[in-house]
């Protein structure tokens, strides 16, 4: 169950990797079809007549952060429980608790921008925090492997 933690904790970084390279990805082909005389508005965007390649990042950016990342990290919390790892329960609520705060900035921010700045501090320390996490499981799935010769068990004396 270590390797299971390890595993979740690694793809919730690496999933907030992705979110990172979508929404600059799609603001770079938004900013690229406005300079060649691409116009948003509100119609163009509900009808779904916008036309330029990147727009498919903001709807995989809208589906991983909605979705797939509050997925992963409730399964990181849940395995947590059974990994057996110090700390690793509080480190997994860290990261289901910093991915509600994220999917709320990112609801918020429509109506609020400036809380477009906190989404994107927000995604630094959901990085963090799951890079953390998952190191702390890479430490303890390599203690629990090298367990035969047991160089990170203390020796016991017989009596």
């Amino acid at each position: 169950m270590k390797l299971v933690y390890k595993i979740l904790a690694s793809l919730v970084a690496a999933e907030v990797a992705v979110q990172a390279m979508m929404v600059v990805l799609g603001d770079a082909g938004l900013f690229k079809y406005i300079e060649q005389g691409g116009v948003i508005d509100k119609a163009a965007a509900e009808s779904g007549n916008i036309q330029f390649p990147e727009f498919f990042a903001f709807m995989v950016h809208g589906m991983n952060g909605m979705m797939v990342i509050p997925a992963i990290a409730l399964l990181l919390l849940i395995s947590s429980f059974f990994a057996k790892i110090p700390g690793a329960v509080k480190g997994a609520a860290l990261v289901v608790l910093l991915v509600v705060v994220q999917v709320s900035l990112g609801l918020l921010g429509h109506e609020i921008p400036a809380l477009g700045a906190l989404h994107g501090l927000n995604a630094l320390l959901l990085f963090s925090a799951a890079v953390h996490a998952a190191r702390r499981g890479r430490k303890a799935a390599d203690t629990t492997a090298s367990a035969p010769g047991q160089p990170y068990a203390r020796a016991e004396t017989v009596a």
